[in-house]
This record gives C-alpha cells, structure tokens and sequence, in this order.
C-alpha cells in the first residue's frame, strides 16, 4: 500500500532557501515596523511643536498685558519647557518648576542679605539652593535646575537691577498654567488614539514571534524558536514607550474635560495594556522552554503548537476589542481554549521541558485573563477550569473506574482469600443431636 505522508527529506538548498525566504520576510516585516514608528514620532514631534509654538505665544501675551511692559522672557521659556517635558509628566513639571524658582529666590535673597554680591558668593549661593532643592525634591530634575538657575539671576541680577523676585515668579506661574492650558484644553490628544499607537508594534511583534514558536514546535525547529526569543527579547524599548504613553493618556483624561467621556474606554485598555509586561515574560519563558524540548529531542504533542498559537491569536483579538471598546467576551474564549490544548497536550504525554511550555502557558493564559478584567483567583480559575476539561478529554476520571478498581486493593484481596478458604474448609464432625424419647 502506497504511503500518503508527505515527504518530509529536505535537502539542504531547500533548507537554505527556506531560511533565506523567512530572513528575507522577517527584515521586510522590520522595516515595515520601522516606518510606522518614524511616522508616529514624526506625527508625535508636529503635535509637541505646534503646541510649544501656541504655548509661547499665549505667554508672552499674557504677560505683557498682566504684568506690564518689560521683557518677560520667563514666562514664554517656561510654558515651553512644560510643552516639551515628557507626556504625562507636565502637570507635575509645572509644580517642580514653580517649587524651584520659589526655593532659589528664597535661598538667593537669604543670603545675599547675608554675605553680599560677589563671585564667590554667587557660587555659595547656587551651590546651597541645589543642595536644598536636592534634599527636598529627593533626585535631579526641574525643581534642582530651576532653583539653581533663579539663584543665579537673584545673586548676579538683583545689586543692579532690584525687584526681579515677584516677576521671576510670576512669570513661572503664568508659563506653566499657559503650557498646561494648552495641552489640556487647546490641543489635548485622543487618549486612545495615543494607547492604541504605542501597543501596536508590541502586539505586532508577540503575535508573530508568538506564532513563529508554534510553528517551530510543530516543524520540530529549535532554531526558529531561539530566534523568536531573541525577538521578543527586544521588546523593552517598546514596554518603556508604552508605559510613557499610559502617564501621558492618564493626564489628559483627568485633566482635559473633552476626554473626561473616554475616562471608563481609557480605563479599560489601560488594564489591558498594564498586563501585556507580564504576558512578554511569559511568552519569553515559552520560547525559551519550547527551544529547550526541541534541543533535547523531547515528545512535543501537536495540540501543544495550537495552544501556542491560540495565545497570540488571544493577545491581538484583545488589542482589536479594546480599541473599538468592545467587551473583551472573544478574548475570554480564545484564552479558555489556550489552555484546554495545553491541558491536552499534558495528557498525551510530555517531559520535563515540555512540562515547563505547558505551566508558563498556563500562567500566561492566567495574566491575558487578568488583562481583561478578571480578577486573579477567578483567572486561575477559569485556567485550571479550561486546562482540566482538556486533560479529562484525553483521559477520563478516574473515579469512574473505583467500583471495579477497588475489588484489587490490598484488603479486598485479603477478604477474598479468606472467604475461599473457608469455603474450601471441610466442615468440623458434629454428632447427631438425639432427642428424648417420651415416657
């Protein structure tokens, strides 16, 4: 009989060029990703710019008209440096900044009252006002340069020119709230919009390497697996932008009222994105143990590949829900599904390694639950729920075998033994009892 498998002999061209072709597909999926992401910091660095230039002009505006004629520099310099600090750190750069220049006038009146003008005394002062700054705000930042930059003028400026104490502050209070009117109410970005731009290449890249290490799994291919985890590897620089971007999206639904509607939206896929940290590691520590099973040449079942698979198919059905605000009712299911095959992939039989893929996917199902709002024991749950159903699938209970079970444990044994013997047992004699006979 003629066999129907597929031949599965490649030589080494095929294998080479089937390397070539992946190397070829992976280099243009980077560069594709690549000019997303100069096209979003692009999109990124024309917001900030326009908002600094808005921002500067309202200040020096303002200023003119609340504070008088003069040169009031500060007031556009200070709105300007709260546009262009990092998003979702501008409310509290405008408190730092205001706490500084007070603590450098503070410091610079005290003692030049003391000590006098003088180069010297410059130095002590700028030296004492950081020191100060430093102790109060615990770390460097706009506070440590804004109190060291005010002593300067204040020790340098005030013998020639008395008076700049009320302005420098005014000044600061004006540009900060300009800088922080501006981003909130003139121009405040789609909170989502910047969610959503910051968790696509993570979701991009998990999904595929995600992908690539079921595919490794089912082709039996170790090294796919090691690459896909050096992949996923390089994933912290795009955690870190993504962390920036929920600070950022959080300040502008607390702060601007035209976003206040998207707080429970904004909310929502902020949970989600909070978790996708925790499914990274995860997901690394799969990569990790599958290259492992495949080095050691251990039994891989071939549900196991589709429980790899199903998870990323999970992780980017989530991204698709959470940006239209959907509920995350699919996300739940394909997750469920993940981990009934690892559960079934556990009953067919695996080793060490595969035991190790097994428990972290697991444990990844548990976190992407938890990502969509569940709580920790109800994930946990819900995971030893779905994984015990697949194993129960390949193997049934066991209680369903007790009753014929239990005729072979020890004691049952020992009673049988016991009632053949007496069975088998002659009976002792007993003379036959005789009755009296009447009188």
């Amino acid at each position: 009989m003629a066999d129907d498998r597929p031949d599965t002999v490649r030589s080494p061209l095929d294998r080479a060029a089937e390397r070539a072709g992946q190397s070829l597909a992976h280099a243009r999926a980077e560069g594709s990703m690549a000019g997303r992401l100069r096209l979003r910091q692009l999109e990124v660095t024309v917001v900030i710019a326009v908002q600094a230039g808005l921002a500067a002009a309202l200040a020096a505006l303002l200023a003119q008209r609340l504070l008088g004629s003069g040169a009031h520099v500060f007031a556009p310099a200070a709105a300007v440096g709260t546009i262009a600090t990092a998003i979702g750190q501008r409310a509290r750069r405008t408190f730092e900044l205001l706490v500084g220049v007070g603590l450098g006038i503070v410091v610079g009146d005290v003692l030049r009252d003391l000590l006098g003008s003088g180069s010297w005394q410059t130095g002590l002062v700028v030296t004492l006002a950081i020191a100060t700054a430093l102790l109060v705000a615990g770390r460097g930042g706009a506070l440590v340069g804004q109190a060291g930059g005010t002593a300067v003028l204040i020790a340098t400026l005030a013998p020639v020119e008395p008076g700049l104490e009320l302005p420098r502050i005014f000044d600061a209070l004006v540009g900060g709230l300009v800088g922080l009117f501006v981003v909130a109410l003139l121009l405040p970005v789609n909170p989502l919009r910047v969610l959503d731009r910051a968790t696509e290449p993570i979701v991009s890249t998990l999904t595929t390497e995600l992908d690539a290490v079921a595919r490794a799994l089912t082709t039996q291919d170790a090294d796919v697996a090691v690459r896909s985890l050096e992949r996923m590897r390089g994933l912290d620089a795009d955690v870190g932008r993504l962390n920036e971007a929920l600070s950022g999206a959080e300040e502008v639904v607390t702060l601007a009222p035209v976003r206040w509607r998207r707080r429970a939206q904004f909310h929502r896929y902020a949970g989600a994105a909070a978790h996708l940290e925790r499914v990274i590691l995860y997901a690394r520590s799969v990569a990790r143990r599958s290259a492992t099973a495949l080095q050691y040449g251990e039994p891989i079942p071939p549900v196991l590949a589709d429980a790899v698979a199903r998870l990323g198919q999970a992780v980017r059905v989530m991204r698709r829900e959470c940006r239209n605000g959907e509920d995350l009712t699919d996300t739940r299911r394909l997750v469920r599904e993940s981990a009934e095959l690892a559960g079934r992939a556990w009953a067919q039989g695996v080793r060490s390694f595969g035991d190790g893929v097994i428990t972290d996917l697991r444990t990844a199902d548990s976190e992407l639950l938890r990502a969509t709002g569940c709580d920790p024991d109800d994930a946990n749950r819900m995971v030893r729920t779905a994984a015990g159903a697949g194993e129960a699938e390949r193997r049934p209970p066991l209680r369903a075998h007790l009753p014929r079970l239990a005729r072979h444990t020890p004691r049952a044994r020992r009673s049988s033994r016991m009632a053949r013997r007496a069975r088998a047992r002659p009976e002792p004699f007993r003379p036959p009892t005789r009755t009296p006979r009447p009188t």
